[in-house]
């Protein structure tokens, strides 16, 4: 804050009490007037968040007790006192002040003022204390309240709500319901927050947020990569060797039907567009992982017409690639 500010403006008047208030009445006082104009109470009105704003400064000064007594002898000086810019012409900065008392700047000063002058930094030219401007008792900038506290919070949902999104409640640490809306494709680990939901500021600030942690039970068929949704679907060995149509689930939808190529192999993964997680970052894929199923017990039937099939296999060795690259 200028120096001058203190001159000019009339911090008790500001806040409507006697300069004789005490700590407690002034708190009081203060709290009244920020619920009324309190920017959250008066969205969109300029002149009550500009009130809002003159009535933090009174407070911020007034209710420091240093702050307070500094304003007060300041005060007494009379306000048509100005502040010059230092250098523009002698006295530092103060010659206005000095010369309400018939004395320059390099004179001492007259008995009964000593007080006041103790205020000056002998120094610099400006007050000793260097507490204009600053965050004083839990103040901040113009000297505002200061915010309410964060309440955290913990969740576990499904995988399906994780993915679709969903309204839920929770119960709130004052044993008062709360609803959270969970967006979706949320992931597991994910906060969110919820502003101006948590505790309240103790002298009439904005309020604190609650901040929600959620937690995603896994889901027994799908996981999560990304925005897309992978599955693992097993198919026969005719199948892969030979080719098929096969129907492979969806999250919560009808299942889909692909082409298994002929002659596919155990780890190809077939893409299903837009089948994935829906937010608003966008769609993911549904991914088909190919598995071949292994039959662990076979007939003599089944037997004997796989060791017919291996007999008419080429003589060759799957494995001869990789057996040459690792020597």
């Amino acid at each position: 804050m200028a120096s001058q500010d203190w001159f000019d403006k009339d911090f008790y008047q500001v806040l409507g009490v006697d300069k004789s208030v005490s700590a407690a009445d002034l708190k009081k006082t203060y709290r009244k007037l920020a619920r009324q104009y309190h920017p959250d109470s008066n969205p969109g009105d300029a002149k009550a968040e500009a009130k809002f704003k003159e009535i933090s400064e009174a407070y911020s000064v007034l209710n420091d007790p240093e702050q307070r007594e500094e304003y007060d002898q300041i005060r007494a000086m009379g306000s048509g006192a100005r502040f010059s810019a230092p250098g523009t012409g002698g006295g530092g900065g103060f010659d206005d002040v000095f010369s309400r008392f018939g004395q320059g700047r390099g004179q001492q000063p007259q008995p009964g003022f000593e007080d006041i002058f103790s205020m000056f930094d002998q120094q610099g030219g400006g007050f000793g204390s260097g507490r204009f401007g600053q965050t004083t008792g839990g103040f901040r900038g113009f000297g505002g309240p200061q915010r309410g506290s964060d309440v955290t919070a913990r969740t576990t949902i499904d995988f399906v709500t994780a993915a679709k999104g969903e309204t839920i409640t929770l119960q709130g640490e004052d044993n008062v319901p709360f609803k959270v809306k969970i967006p979706a494709g949320v992931s597991d680990g994910q906060k969110i927050r919820l502003r101006g939901r948590g505790r309240k500021s103790p002298d009439g600030g904005e309020s604190g947020d609650i901040v929600v942690t959620v937690a995603v039970r896994p889901h027994p068929v799908f996981t999560r990569d990304g925005l897309n949704l992978r599955v693992t679907v097993p198919v026969t060995f005719t199948e892969a060797a030979l080719g098929a149509t096969i129907e492979v689930p969806t999250l919560g939808g009808d299942p889909v039907r692909l082409r298994v190529a002929p002659g596919t192999p155990s780890g190809r993964v077939l893409r299903v567009k837009g089948r994935g997680i829906e937010s608003t970052k966008g769609s993911g894929d549904l991914l088909a992982e190919v598995q071949v199923a292994v039959p662990a017990h076979l007939d003599d039937a089944a037997r004997e017409a796989l060791e017919r099939f291996q007999a008419l296999q080429p003589k060759e060795n799957p494995r001869a690639d990789l057996m040459a690259k690792a020597r």
